[in-house]
C-alpha cells in the first residue's frame, strides 16, 4: 500500500471561543460582537427591515469552508459595525430561506439593503478581499 500524500495545512487556524452565543466572541484573542442568528420567523424584521445594510452568512454546521468564513464575517462585522450589520442563517434549519434566495452553494454571503439583495459573494475569501468587494456599502 502507498502512503497517503495528504499533508495537514500549515496555515494557522482561527481560534474561536464562544463566550455568549448571542453577543460576544473571541477570535485569535480579539473580542468581537457575534453576528445575530436569524431564521424564517425573524428574517424580515432583522434583515429586510434593517435601517442599515445587513451582510447575511448562509451556512451549515457540516460545511468546512463555512467554518473558515465565519471568523472573517465576524471580523468584518466588528470592523464596520457602524455601517453594516451581520447575520447568520443555518441553511439546514431554514431551507425555505435558502430556496427563496437561491442558495446553491455555501458559504454564500448576501448583502441586503433597503429590503433587497444588493450583493452576493460565494465561497471563502480573506477579510481584505471581502472589504474590497463590499466597499460600496462601507462609504
Amino acid at each position: 500500500q502507498r502512503a497517503s500524500r495528504f499533508r495537514p495545512s500549515r496555515r494557522p487556524s482561527a481560534t474561536i471561543d464562544v463566550r455568549d452565543t448571542q453577543s460576544d466572541l473571541e477570535v485569535n484573542g480579539t473580542h468581537m460582537t457575534a453576528a445575530m442568528t436569524v431564521d424564517d420567523s425573524t428574517f424580515e424584521a432583522e434583515v429586510l427591515n434593517s435601517e442599515k445594510p445587513v451582510l447575511v452568512d448562509f451556512w451549515a454546521p457540516w460545511c468546512g469552508p463555512c467554518r473558515l468564513v465565519s471568523p472573517v464575517v465576524e471580523a468584518f462585522g466588528e470592523a464596520h459595525r457602524d455601517k453594516v450589520a451581520t447575520a447568520k442563517v443555518n441553511t439546514d434549519e431554514n431551507q425555505q430561506l435558502a430556496m427563496r434566495y437561491s442558495i446553491f452553494s455555501i458559504p454564500t454571503l448576501i448583502v441586503f439593503k433597503d429590503g433587497r439583495e444588493a450583493a452576493r459573494l460565494v465561497g471563502y475569501m480573506p477579510q481584505a478581499a471581502m472589504e474590497d468587494r463590499l466597499r460600496e456599502f462601507l462609504a
